[in-house]
């Protein structure tokens, strides 16, 4: 004998069926409320006035022929701009720059962040304040970041050059951000110092995530340490691998205020980025609508290669899952 009731029996209200809802229930389940959305209003005014119709204007540039200082109206000029920009060569340069600069900082983060997150994911005395301590270059602004630095390369007054000498690397001082050679690894360098930090407090969030027993299953089977590392912790952190990765090239590529106090894009244009040429033509030269089809481009090839690397790892884990 049946222990519930038939569902066409069913009571309106009882367990077996939830009650109809009225009219206003099904607008709030939908997200319709409209008190909901007089609460969100405060919010939602100043980032439509200063984010979305900032970006949707500058987008529009991109098909005009703005420029500063001009008297004659601005016009529609379609893709005038990005024609241009095909054979513009200065461009694609600080592009190749761009993309050296952002694989070379994200994979040295990545690298050194995961080794820094392991150390500090062990038992270890003090641990909080090393912690505390790996946190402050993250905490630090971009432009004092860049000006310790500055100090830190100086040619004549630098800590580097003054240590390298004692230790008999270098005879004579370098001009490490005025050098041809030397002026980009320089600047990645900085770059990786000031972005390691977020990168290992997001590993050590998924690290710390990682079940202790299995870990200890896996020593007990007789696993060493690489063999837990590959089989254990990293299966269970590599959503959040890819995560942080793809953000930080992100980041790393629109990199702005920290190349810039450092070189300024020089020497001859050696760390010259796209963020920095696309200021240099709207702000410098006075072509709005140039330096808008720039930042455009950019995002379009930048969200083309992200694609290209998340299809490509989600790809790699439903191989291995099947």
């Amino acid at each position: 004998m049946s222990l519930t009731a038939p569902r066409d029996n069913a009571v309106p209200g009882s367990r077996g069926t939830p009650p109809p809802r009225t009219p206003g229930q099904r607008k709030r389940a939908l997200g319709l409320d409209r008190g909901a959305w007089f609460l969100l209003m405060p919010a939602l005014i100043p980032i439509l006035i200063l984010s979305v119709v900032p970006l949707l204007y500058g987008l529009s540039l991109a098909f005009t022929d703005s420029q500063a200082g001009r008297t004659a109206p601005t016009q529609f000029i379609g893709l005038d701009n990005f024609l241009d920009l095909r054979h513009d060569s200065l461009f694609w340069e600080s592009f190749r720059i761009g993309l050296v600069w952002a694989v070379s900082v994200t994979a040295l983060q990545f690298v050194l962040g995961l080794g820094l997150a392991l150390l500090l994911n062990q038992n270890l005395r003090f641990r909080w304040l090393a912690r505390t301590l790996a946190l402050v270059p993250w905490a630090m602004p971009e432009v004092v970041v860049g000006i310790m630095w500055r100090l830190v390369y100086h040619s004549d007054a630098g800590i580097l050059n003054k240590t390298l000498g004692q230790l008999g690397i270098i005879h004579e001082n370098v001009d490490w951000l005025a050098d041809l050679s030397y002026a980009l690894p320089a600047v990645i360098v900085v770059g990786v110092w000031a972005g390691m930090p977020q990168t290992t407090v997001v590993l050590l969030a998924g690290l710390q995530n990682v079940p202790i027993e299995l870990r200890e299953a896996a020593q007990l089977d007789g696993a060493g340490m690489w063999r837990r590392f590959t089989a254990v912790t990293w299966p269970a952190v590599k959503p959040v691998v890819i995560a942080i990765t793809a953000l930080n090239f992100i980041w790393n590529f629109n990199s702005f205020g920290l190349v810039y106090v450092l070189t300024q894009g020089g020497p001859g244009g050696q760390t010259r980025l796209p963020m920095l040429f696309a200021y240099e033509e709207a702000f410098k030269y006075g072509q709005f609508g140039y330096a808008a089809a720039m930042g455009l481009a950019m995002v379009a090839v930048i969200a083309v290669l992200l694609t290209l690397f998340l299809r490509k790892k989600l790809k790699e884990d439903v191989e291995a899952a099947a």
